[in-house]
């Protein structure tokens, strides 16, 4: 395989590398790119707003969503230096009203994503869809928890709930907004003037792009923060704001934040198994194509955004989109900049995996201890391995027979294919930050849904998600209805066995899925179990 040349005007290359979001009918995404210190490329694409006609600029702001994460994190890290927070102590010494689910996490498990505690905003959306989720409400569903998604330090699962409440230990640590305090000591003394935290779509802010959702069938539909926002999500800033701070992050010399605080920001976090991850606090560190790059993502219901750095040739990427559609990956895209620009010092590209030369691995699996689903699935022709009914995400080979999976936030999946009987794969070995899981192939045929529906129908509840279930058979499909405190989702659940169902939302905007497991007592269900990707063991009972 030949390396990718090294193009001779780079300028000329990235514009044709987003030349397709270049027009004037639609949103698109804004661009800016460093190396070795000078600025290469700012260009924005399409537009900031259908509604105005406004053009997306170099200054235009946009929300660069979860990729405050890491902005968070500082935060509670110069309060650790100005000795008003303890970074390894309970979460509970300054949110007490939490209940005491033991072991209690620490602020660091919680900046690192294996607390273990469930995420408020995945429980409110995955009941409520599009709801305003403010943060007392957040702090109701945290409170209100009777169970986790598992002990905390065991293992990692991403957190947006968990950036909540480090929100909210800042903010009574400093005795100032979340808001004020990353202004006042991060953003101000940077000169990151375009930059701020802004908790909500209801305020007025000069410069910000509309976010955008693909209609079904074409066109736009306005997109939102879905409520109240902090730590996890809610920072607005621009392209030459953010190169600023990307400059300032890889820096040898830190002007914010010790050199021991820094040191803590970009240590990968080692799990209870003694296996290292990729994500340290608030950032990954993760090698592609042979170099190592410090980057976070950030997604929300209309938009996209992708920060990177490779810290040896000092390439700074920031990409963020105010569009979200199949065509538009800002982490993809930055990849694809690496890719043009280091063209010389790259390691060839991992091939992804044909699904037709590994047919005997396709198909569903499961884990009855945890009710997990897994899947191998054919994914545009390639391998896919499947998450909670997920669609088919690439894999790519390890030694050994085994696959890989970067998942963004996450770290890495390895998935190790078990045995074959008569051709076909029996379980699989699922290894991902900390966690180890056997899951057992299911029949390839699955029942008939009329089959798998008796002694389903009926109406469930949950306390810990605060909403009620009602399951019926409708036209040859079993549907599920979930209603949550301020609205409501349309699940259709497909049956694998008479008990174990993927269900996918129905809602064309809100594209999510799940694992569910049913409970039974002499063929009448009495309960089941919802796991998502980042929300585990919800249990709903029979009302």
């Amino acid at each position: 395989m030949t390396e990718d040349p090294k193009p001779q005007d780079p300028v000329a290359a990235l514009d044709e590398l987003f030349a397709r979001w270049n027009r004037s009918d639609e949103p698109g995404l804004v661009v800016g790119v460093a190396h070795r210190g000078q600025v290469i490329y700012r260009r924005g694409f399409g537009l900031a707003s259908l509604e105005s006609g406004l053009a997306n600029t170099p200054k235009t702001r946009m929300r660069i969503a979860s990729t405050t994460k890491h902005f968070a994190a500082l935060a509670c890290l110069l309060l650790a230096e100005d000795g008003k927070l303890e970074i390894d102590a309970s979460i509970r010494q300054y949110i007490p009203e939490l209940p005491a689910l033991k072991p209690e996490p620490t602020l660091r498990q919680l900046m690192n994503h294996t607390g273990g505690y469930r995420c408020a905003l995945d429980l409110s959306f995955y009941s409520n869809g599009f709801s305003d989720l403010a943060g007392q409400d957040s702090l109701d569903y945290m409170v209100r928890q009777t169970g986790v998604n598992f002990p905390a330090g065991e293992q990692m699962m991403y957190s947006n709930g968990g950036y909540g409440l480090l929100s909210l230990a800042i903010e009574r640590a400093s005795g100032r907004s979340f808001e004020q305090f990353l202004s006042e000591r991060l953003f101000q003394p940077l000169g990151m003037v375009d930059t701020l935290a802004v908790p909500t779509d209801r305020e007025l802010v000069p410069g910000i792009a509309t976010l955008h959702m693909p209609r079904p069938g074409g066109g736009f539909v306005r997109g939102n923060l879905g409520g109240e926002s902090k730590g996890d999500g809610a920072i607005v800033s621009t392209i030459d704001d953010m190169l600023i701070w990307l400059a300032h992050l890889r820096s040898a010399n830190h002007r914010i934040g010790s050199e021991a605080s820094w040191a803590q920001m970009l240590t990968p976090t080692r799990y209870t198994n003694g296996t290292v991850g990729t994500y340290c606090l608030g950032l990954e560190r993760q090698t592609y194509r042979g170099v190592e790059t410090v980057h976070h993502a950030g997604g929300l219901l209309g938009g996209s955004c992708q920060m990177l750095t490779v810290p040896a040739q000092a390439l700074d990427i920031i990409i963020i989109a105010n569009r979200v559609d199949g065509g538009v990956s800002p982490s993809a895209h930055a990849q694809r900049v690496i890719d043009l620009l280091l063209a010389d010092v790259l390691a060839p590209p991992v091939p992804k995996i044909e699904q037709a030369t590994v047919t005997q691995h396709l198909g569903r699996y499961y884990v009855a201890r945890t009710h997990m689903l897994y899947g191998l699935l054919d994914a545009d022709g390639k391998l896919g391995f499947s998450l909670c009914n997920t669609p088919g995400m690439p894999v790519y080979p390890l030694s050994d027979g085994a696959f890989g999976l970067e998942f963004s936030g996450s770290g890495q999946f390895v998935i190790r294919p078990g045995d074959a009987v008569g051709g076909k794969t029996r379980s699989l070995d699922v290894d991902y930050c900390g966690s180890h899981e056997t899951a057992l192939r299911l029949p390839d045929t699955p029942p008939e849904p009329a089959v798998a529906a008796d002694g389903l129908p009926g109406r469930y509840y949950c306390h810990d998600m605060d909403a009620t279930a009602t399951i019926e058979l409708v036209d040859g499909e079993i549907r599920m209805d979930l209603r949550g405190r301020t609205g409501r989702m349309p699940y259709r659940l497909d049956p694998l066995t008479t008990d174990i169902f993927g269900a996918q939302c129905t809602n064309p905007f809100l594209p999510v899925t799940a694992g569910v497991s049913v409970e039974r007592t002499n063929g009448q269900a009495t309960a089941f179990w919802f796991d998502t990707g980042r929300t585990r063991h919800l249990h709903f009972t029979r009302i």
